[in-house]
Order: C-alpha cells, then structure tokens, then sequence
C-alpha cells in the first residue's frame, strides 16, 4: 500500500527510488508501468491522465528491465527481438552488442539461433539480463523502468552492463530501483521510499549532506562492500569521512530525457 506518495519526474531526469524492501518501490513502478489501476489519485504523463489513454498505445512507448527477467521458448534472436519483430538484422545484432549478448552468444555452437528454453532455463540469471536489456534497447522507448536490473550480475559484469545501460537511458525519462547505491548516485533526483511514503528525496549529495535514511544505507552498505567488520557504535564514526567526500565531490546529474512523468497519489492499495 502507498499512502501519501506524489513526486514529479520532469522532462530531462533521471529518478532512482531506494529503500527497504517492501517499501513500495516496485508498486510505484508498475504504476507507471500501468500494470496497477490507482483507486485514488492521478499519474499523469505529459499532463495527461493515464486513465484517458489506451494501454497499448502507452506501453509502446515502455522499456521495462525487471528483477525476474521472462524470457520465452525461443532463440535468442526471437527473444531481442520481441519488442521489434520487423527489426533488420544488422539492428538486433547492434543492440545485443551494446547489451554484450554477444560474450556469450557468439561462443554457443548456433549462436543466436540457441534456443533458451522455457523462461531461459539454459542461461545464467545474468545472461537472462543481458537479452532482457538487449530487448529493451531493440525497443527505442521514451520511459525506461529499470528494477535492479543488475541484480543477478557479477561485480565484473555489472560493470559491463552498466555501459548498455547508459547507452539505453540517452534520450529517456528513467525511473530506477536499485539496491546497490552507488549505481544511483547521479540520478536526477532520488526518492527513499519506507513503509508506503516517501521519506526523503533529493539529490545523492544534498541526501548524505542530510545525514537521514538515505545516508544511514549508504553509509551502511558501503561498510558491508568494503567487508568493514565494526563494533557497536563504531561504524558511523568511520564512516563519515567517505560520506562526506561523497557529498562533496559527487558526479554531475544525467541529462537530456524526453518525456515527463508526474505521480501525483494520496493513498493505494
């Protein structure tokens, strides 16, 4: 349940939504996704009521990369490909390289011509992902959802992928939910969302300059990344200075999205 949630997302941004889970971050998104009819309360896109618009014409215009990535019984080619059957084939291949599907595509015996099984039971959790992203770039959407995408990766690999994401976030009103907040910290705006409301919001360093919820899990999960092993009371202490570095040095804003997003909600089931 949400209750009391209403932010806005303009034209050219990038919102990150953190928090424990439960919290309501993936309901908040498949709002926005369409997936959930709010009982009270309005989303608007470009100033327009959702409510108003056809569900089909709208979700053209999604990408959506989810923790539980599904893909169907087919090739790898046709999974891409979902989102944009009548894509040439020089555009499939381009996008399954900015998605590096291609590291492992390309050392299967058929190729992209493997088929996944069911729900791509023959690939890793991660390989899962990268097709899922593939098919997302394929796409070209004006709003990109995002819901810890990198979930099932390596250190090594979300790295990789962090460059497809990139790649895929140009151009595109982008709402991320990730665990992981260094991944975030130059989102436009973020909003930490506990218990059915936003709590805080800002911008990463205005946020640990606060020193709030939103401090207290970074700072927390950078002592957990770090393996800091601390006694009781010790770990803000040590941690304050990254945290202030943080805040004072942190990266400029992503830019340059197309589409406006507002969310404006009293109370939801």
């Amino acid at each position: 349940m949400l209750d009391a949630v209403s932010f806005r997302a303009e034209p050219g941004t990038v919102t990150a939504l953190v928090g424990p889970s439960g919290a309501g971050k993936s309901t908040i998104i498949g709002l926005i996704a369409a997936f959930y009819v709010p009982t009270v309360g309005t989303l608007r896109v470009d100033g327009v009521d959702l409510a108003a618009v056809r569900l089909d014409s709208y979700r053209r215009h999604l990408g959506v990369v989810l923790q539980d990535t599904f893909l169907f019984d087919g090739t790898i080619r046709e999974n891409v490909a979902f989102s944009r059957p009548d894509a040439p084939e020089e555009t499939i291949l381009a996008a399954c390289r900015i998605a590096r599907v291609d590291e492992f595509a390309e050392s299967f015996p058929q190729r992209y011509d493997t088929i996944v099984g069911e729900r791509g039971v023959r690939l890793s959790g991660g390989q899962r992902q990268r097709v899922s992203i593939a098919r997302a770039i394929l796409a070209d959407p004006r709003i990109l959802l995002l819901d810890e995408a990198t979930s099932s990766l390596d250190s090594e690999s979300e790295a990789l992928i962090q460059e497809g994401l990139s790649y895929l976030m140009r151009g595109r009103t982008t709402f991320v939910i990730a665990h992981r907040l260094s991944t975030i910290r130059r989102a436009d705006q973020i909003l930490v969302v506990e218990g059915g409301r936003i709590i805080e919001r800002g911008r990463h360093a205005e946020l640990l300059t606060a020193r709030g919820r939103y401090w207290d899990l970074y700072t927390r999960q950078q002592g957990v990344e770090a393996n800091l092993f601390l006694a009781p009371g010790e770990g803000k202490e040590q941690l304050e200075p990254a945290a202030a570095e943080e805040a004072n040095g942190a990266e400029s804003p992503a830019g340059g999205f197309a589409e406006g997003v507002q969310l404006l909600r009293r109370r939801d089931a």
